[in-house]
């Protein structure tokens, strides 16, 4: 069977604030055999609530460019940014489905000599992973189980709606992605705000960092009230990094104190699979670099020598 490759949207938070992400699921991919190709020329997506919002036409040129991209290459796009591929799997659909929108599009794009054909698919890290390799391949990939590890949830907002277009997963029951979390072996927790925004989206954070936090915070508390966890598993860098430096900026504001381990899908998935800490940069995370403290992976069976 040939071995199937996306090219791999990075966006802009991966790159700048998460590299650990990139070489995370360049590690993954590559021991389930799935490749990833570099997408010379990529842009920003652009961002679906702040240009979707403002002006469709500019989103929809920005997000056909990208997707020209990969359509001269012949290959479908994945990207483990849940904003990124509502933008790109979006901006997809629309064109292909609005003639009148792909007109004006194309009609930009000729000015730098490119087309929306319309001829690739978009697709998250979660839906390549289980619909491509397949958790059963998956779980066989896994030679550090977390053991009674218990582990909470942020599927976040953009990788599963609108329900009715994307048919992902159910929305307000998902299971996709908590079965994907699962091969790790660790404890899945049910907290009752799971389905609830990090806090971010929207441009909350830009605008009002405090009402931000104030999700976060309602959030890490839902997550005592159900017994805490000793980790919380996002598909989205945009809201790993809410909840991982919004735990250092929450004690700035509010003077609450919260220590949870905030990783990546691919991150635990990396772990899992028996990769160490340091073979892809995970102590890069901002909670660990602003506390200036060795991270305490103990409870994941993961030693770390202080330095």
């Amino acid at each position: 069977m040939a071995k199937k490759s996306f090219y791999h949207f990075l966006g802009c938070i991966i790159p700048h604030r998460y590299p650990s992400v990139e070489k995370a699921v360049k590690l993954v991919f590559n021991d389930l055999d799935m490749g990833l190709l570099d997408m010379d020329g990529a842009t920003c997506c652009p961002a679906p609530g702040v240009f979707g919002s403002f002006d469709r036409i500019t989103w929809a040129t920005i997000a056909a460019r990208n997707l020209t991209i990969a359509e001269a290459g012949g290959h479908p796009i994945t990207t483990g940014c849940n904003g990124c591929f509502a933008s790109l799997w979006d901006a997809n659909y629309e064109l292909k489905h609005d003639d009148e929108l792909r007109d004006i599009v194309n009609e930009n794009l000729a000015e730098i000599d490119r087309e929306f054909k319309g001829t690739i698919e978009v697709w998250h890290y979660v839906d390549a992973l289980v619909e491509v390799a397949g958790l059963d391949k998956i779980r066989k990939k896994v030679t550090r189980p977390f053991k009674d590890v218990r582990m909470v949830l942020h599927p976040g907002c953009h990788w599963m709606r609108p329900k009715i277009l994307k048919q992902k997963d159910d929305s307000e029951r998902p299971h996709i992605f908590r079965e994907l979390c699962e091969t790790s072996g660790a404890e899945y927790v049910p907290y009752k705000d799971e389905l609830m925004c990090c806090g971010a989206g929207g441009a909350v954070r830009t605008a009002d960092i405090k009402v931000a936090l104030e999700f976060t915070m309602q959030k890490f508390e839902s997550v005592k009230e159900a017994g805490g966890a000793d980790m919380m598993i996002t598909p989205c860098p945009f809201c790993e990094l809410q909840l991982d430096l919004g735990q250092v900026e929450i004690q700035k504001h509010f003077e609450n104190e919260y220590v949870l381990d905030i990783l990546h899908v691919v991150e635990l998935l990396a772990l899992a699979f028996g990769y160490e800490p340091d073979e892809f940069g995970l102590a890069t995370h901002l909670q660990y670099q602003l506390r200036k403290s060795t991270p305490s992976w103990e409870k994941l069976g993961i030693k770390v020598e202080e330095s």
